[in-house]
């Protein structure tokens, strides 16, 4: 973690170092994403009553639920795509309830959305589909193609810079999607459904990803999935810079417990639970397991 200190000085004109720590305390404890008795129906149709949750930052907050529970509703909220009929919905302290559409493009501008195919652009090179917001913005080229490196570093593929999306495999297309959506340091990352159609090896690649925003860049994120074996990477590993720069992924275990992860489960708009991974196996409920069991 770094501290801010470009404005923070002591009477003598110094560095106030214990001033920027606290201060960068005290953001830390402002939820990067809270949801206050949400409320939101469609004529007669409830699709979310009166949820309440927040995802703190540098947390990620795992969405279960069956098609229809509202799972990628609270996404298109947060990116003011729709409204809600009553309650509040803060990004990073700010209420977004109420704000016009310019508004809300500045605050979309500050969150990266990993949509489930990828969403790129199939007439430009994987290069140019990672620019894409930079040359929107007119970024220099240099400045572009730096950052451009430093995405597909990220997500392994520098290899691909020169390709089209047609010649990549549904797997790479995802991740060249997860590089677009970094562009920019976004604070808050939004996955849905990030890994469907995809096999077992790939959706294992796309949860490390996950692991790495939330672990190495401290990124807050809402991963919608109703697949287990997610919940299971990103609920049971952690990852880890060795001395020779690379990232490694450790198994949590007895000794070290993931306190910046945690679970939540939508049904017909409500929430039936928010907690753990353990907590939920451990559940009696019978709809609960019924889900885990993939029935």
């Amino acid at each position: 973690m770094t501290f801010d200190l470009s404005e923070r000085y002591d009477a003598n004109g110094e560095v106030n170092s214990q001033s920027a720590y606290d201060a960068t305390m005290d953001k830390r404890l402002i939820p990067a994403i809270e949801f206050r008795d949400v409320e939101l129906a469609f004529d007669d149709q409830v699709i979310l009553n009166k949820v309440s949750f927040s995802v703190r930052r540098g947390e990620t907050r795992i969405v279960l639920g069956g098609s229809g529970s509202g799972k990628s509703t609270i996404i298109n909220l947060i990116l003011g795509l729709i409204k809600p009929d009553a309650g509040k919905i803060i990004i990073e302290g700010i209420d977004i309830t109420e704000l016009d559409d310019q508004d809300m493009m500045r605050i979309r501008k500050t969150i990266g959305m990993i949509f489930q195919e990828g969403a790129l652009f199939d007439s430009l090179s994987v290069y140019d589909n990672v620019a894409y917001r930079l040359h929107e913005e007119g970024v220099a080229e240099d400045e572009c193609e730096h950052e451009v490196l430093r995405m597909l570093r990220f997500i392994d593929l520098e290899e691909a810079i020169d390709k089209m999306p047609i010649e990549l495999s549904g797997g790479m297309r995802r991740r060249v999607g997860i590089a677009r959506a970094l562009v920019g340091n976004p604070n808050i990352v939004l996955f849905d459904e990030p890994t469907a159609g995809l096999d077992p090896p790939t959706a294992r690649t796309i949860c490390e990803l996950a692991i790495k925003l939330r672990d190495i860049e401290d990124v807050s994120s809402i991963f919608v999935t109703h697949e287990m074996n997610n919940l299971e990477y990103l609920s049971s590993e952690y990852a880890v810079i060795d001395r020779s720069g690379d990232v490694n992924f450790e198994l949590a275990g007895k000794t070290f417990c993931l306190t910046n992860t945690s679970v939540m489960m939508l049904r017909q708009g409500n929430i039936i639970f928010n907690g753990s991974e353990d907590d939920l196996r451990a559940t009696d409920d019978p709809y609960i397991k019924r889900f885990i069991r993939g029935k």
